[in-house]
């Protein structure tokens, strides 16, 4: 079965990986912008030749809307979460619109909590800290997730 995320096994650490379900490549989203804008465009100058010039402002307005819209989604388009567990480190890098975090803390004294509820992330709880990892793993999928955590940190445990 295909997971939402990865999960890399090696001789001394673990790695969990999931990102954004982004279908368009950064090409194909230009292309798209670039034939809508066009037709919006064309359609706008049509109706400007035939005197009603009021339309190409408009137009400019939706295409600076759609513009605008398309910049959003390809900055988040790369976001990704990145769980790697080791011997002596548990280090959660998030990458979100081109901004990188990095937390790392002890994976002794970790708990994983997580419920199931309905939009709820699951949570590394250690020593006053919370880390929410899940963001872009399916809530029917962060069960597993979950599970799959708290095995290999009681794995490390003992």
């Amino acid at each position: 079965m295909q997971r939402p995320w990865v999960h890399v096994i090696s001789a001394n650490r673990q790695e969990w990986l999931s990102k954004r379900n982004c279908s368009l490549a950064p090409r194909q989203l230009a292309l798209i912008f670039a034939s809508l804008a066009t037709v919006s465009l064309g359609i706008a100058l049509a109706f400007a030749a035939a005197g009603a010039w009021m339309v190409l402002p408009f137009a400019g307005i939706e295409v600076l809307a759609l513009g605008t819209a398309f910049v959003v989604y390809a900055r988040h388009a790369a976001d990704y979460e990145r769980i790697v567990l080791s011997q002596d480190c548990l280090l959660v890098e998030t990458s979100r619109a081109e901004r990188l975090s990095q937390e790392k803390c002890a994976p002794a004294w970790i708990r994983v909590e997580y419920n199931g509820a309905r939009q709820e992330l699951i949570g590394l709880v250690t020593s006053g800290q919370r880390i929410e990892v899940g963001r872009f793993v399916p809530e029917s999928e962060r069960t597993d997730l979950a599970m799959q955590l708290r095995t290999q940190l009681q794995g490390l445990r003992c």
